[in-house]
């Protein structure tokens, strides 16, 4: 017997007493899991009936159908953005992790023994209650922080520009979303530090060598790094013969943490929908004078996806007719200012209708675009990504959503006038075949690198 906190004599209870009392078993599972995903509550549960019926020899063993949880990583919701110095550091020490596999790249979950999970049994079962109660008040805490964190991020979902296509009034940027504040200055920093670290692996070597692409300079706008991941993208017909479009039977790395985590917080904050949670992207890496051409995203991918602005404010051009005067030199009906961390989504006529361009830069800059491959256009081998399945997003309170705020209207270069909108069925299809870009726009990717060769993978990041 010992005494409780407010002096009263309670029953000291064992780790094993505890549990097989039947009343307990759900409190202590539900405390000891918190946090936890599904596969590591049903490892811990399963162990915790072993313990309990004797079977001692079970618990270092695997355990039925929850065995895969010990190979299969799990992670928190919040968004941590590693430092690149520290992933890229542990990738070089343990390359036995680098398999042809998503799940490789996911953190291990933190072990059930730490501080955050501790109980000690010889505390009363009131004193239980209270722990839980207090980790549940540090949770609310935490959920109220992201909440207050979303709140800062203007969004602005109204634009308009009315063109007449095939004899109809078109809104042709419908659908057209810009989303600012999304990540903060520091957060910006770490991204942009990791993607400068994918680029030196990228130059190394140490990526696939179709994930990195650094084309010769040969004129003004010509040239930009890319990196992508998840998939294989082919811009225009390559040395292969393949036409514009995912290359199924290609592969380059899967999607790295930093790019998961910058997902879940698009999914979590209402910028991208949880039906359609990318498991593709692109890096663009601009020096001055680099630009991207008019084009309409390919329809390997579905919509909406998304592009994200790191370095300097650039802005894009849309209209279903944009001219190039001149290298790196456009002119859309439509220009959108894109701030450093904001992201815009691009969807429905502002996605399928209009084309949309990047001139040329006035310095350095980065974007990253995320997308969701067409289930049928997936390569062969891939696998999806166990952290990216069931993402939701926070769902608002009324105490907790602050007023709607606006972002500048985009600068319309030339004024027109509103008529009433009648959208035909087959803009669509007139999207798909307007526009065709040569290679001289998009060299074929797994060009030559910076070091005119490509390396043995021996360090792949995954």
């Amino acid at each position: 017997m010992t005494k409780g906190v407010f002096g009263k004599k309670v029953e000291s209870v064992t780790p094993l007493k505890a549990f097989q009392q039947l009343g307990r078993r759900e409190e202590i599972l539900e405390l000891l899991s918190e946090g936890f995903c599904a596969r590591c509550k049903g490892l811990l549960q399963s162990r915790l009936e072993n313990l309990s019926n004797g079977n001692f020899d079970m618990l270092s063993s695997s355990n039925g159908k929850w065995s895969e949880s010990s190979s299969v990583a799990c992670s928190m919701d919040s968004l941590s953005l590693d430092s690149p110095d520290e992933t890229s550091t542990s990738s070089r020490m343990k390359p036995h992790l680098h398999e042809d596999t998503a799940q490789s790249s996911a953190q291990a979950p933190e072990p059930i023994s730490s501080a955050r999970h501790w109980i000690n049994y010889s505390d009363s079962l009131p004193a239980l209650v209270d722990r839980r109660q207090n980790t549940l008040n540090k949770s609310e805490a935490s959920l109220l922080d992201e909440f207050n964190d979303m709140s800062r991020v203007r969004r602005k979902k109204d634009f308009e520009y009315f063109e007449m296509i095939d004899g109809s009034s078109i809104n042709i940027v419908k659908g057209l979303e810009l989303h600012t504040g999304v990540f903060n200055e520091l957060e910006q920093k770490k991204i942009v530090d990791y993607v400068f670290e994918l680029q030196r692996l990228g130059q190394e070597g140490h990526l696939r060598a179709r994930t990195y692409s650094q084309p010769k300079k040969w004129m003004r706008g010509k040239g930009r790094v890319t990196i992508q991941f998840g998939c294989c993208y082919n811009y225009a017909e390559d040395k292969k013969g393949n036409p514009p479009g995912i290359i199924r039977d290609e592969e380059v790395d899967p999607l790295p943490p930093m790019f998961k985590t910058m997902i879940k917080r698009l999914v979590r904050w209402h910028v991208l929908p949880p039906t359609c949670v990318p498991n593709s992207c692109i890096v663009n890496i601009y020096d001055k004078d680099d630009c991207i051409p008019p084009h309409i995203d390919h329809h390997d991918f579905l919509r909406p996806f998304c592009t994200v602005s790191f370095l300097t404010e650039s802005n894009i051009l849309f209209g279903s007719s944009l001219k190039i005067k001149d290298a790196g030199e456009f002119f859309g009906p439509v220009k959108i200012p894109l701030p450093v961390g904001s992201v815009l989504v691009l969807n429905g006529n502002g996605a399928n209708v209009a084309k949309h361009c990047v001139p040329a830069v006035r310095s350095r800059r980065i974007s990253i675009t995320f997308r969701k491959m067409d289930d049928k256009k997936m390569p062969f081998k891939f696998r999806h990504d166990p952290e990216l399945q069931g993402l939701q997003p926070l769902v608002y309170s009324p105490l907790m959503k602050s007023p709607a705020h606006q972002v500048p209207h985009p600068t319309l270069i030339h004024q027109n006038k509103r008529v009433p909108n009648n959208e035909s069925e087959g803009l669509l299809q007139r999207a798909n075949s307007t526009y065709q870009l040569g290679e001289q726009d998009f060299p074929p990717l797994g060009g030559s690198n910076s070091n005119g060769r490509s390396k043995p993978n021996k360090n792949r990041l995954h």
